[in-house]
């Protein structure tokens, strides 16, 4: 008996510890989650797994990030959608042709899967929204097909910063 109560008492608080701080970490720092569709290949793969940083406040968003979010989409407002930023606040959008026109100029999009099939825009991007495209353009269920195609700030859960699985894919993503 002596030694389960010695046990407990050695055991217990580190254990305690190291839950709490495995919490704190998962929930506002940085969780690991997996890529349930195919919405950005050939950047990121089904199934993938990537490690995403939730420092939304102290996060400096920028276009060509890889974000995952809640989506303004009735029946998904719960689940976590995984896309590229292609509009800031105050960004105009538009698609045509085939291609991203971003304030007036055409992007060069080297990580999209293949040419746009379809026309979209302009739209001008309001304050505390973002506008996104998964890169398997043509596949994809992202903003340019959403009754509203804006996500709130607050909806944001944080960028994209590696892939961890599968191990032969380690790393950063593509470069923008």
């Amino acid at each position: 008996m002596q030694r389960v109560k010695r046990w407990i008492k050695e055991w217990v608080p580190t254990l305690a510890i190291t839950i709490a701080i495995s919490f704190t970490f998962n929930t506002y720092i940085a969780q690991g989650m997996t890529v349930p569709t195919g919405s950005m290949l050939p950047t990121i793969q089904l199934e993938d797994k990537i490690l995403v940083e939730k420092l939304v406040g102290l996060t400096n968003f920028q276009f060509g990030d890889v974000v995952v979010f809640y989506p303004p989409l009735p029946g998904h407002e719960d689940q976590r959608y995984v896309k590229r930023l292609i509009g800031l606040p105050g960004d105009t959008i538009e698609v045509k042709q085939g291609k991203l026109i971003r304030n007036g100029e055409i992007v060069q999009e080297a990580y999209v899967k293949e040419p746009m099939k379809y026309s979209f825009g302009p739209v001008n991007v309001p304050e505390d929204q973002y506008f996104f495209l998964g890169d398997n353009r043509n596949d994809s269920l992202d903003s340019h097909l959403w009754p509203t195609p804006f996500v709130n700030k607050d909806k944001l859960i944080g960028k994209v910063m590696f892939r961890y699985f599968p191990i032969a894919d380690i790393g950063a993503l593509d470069p923008k």
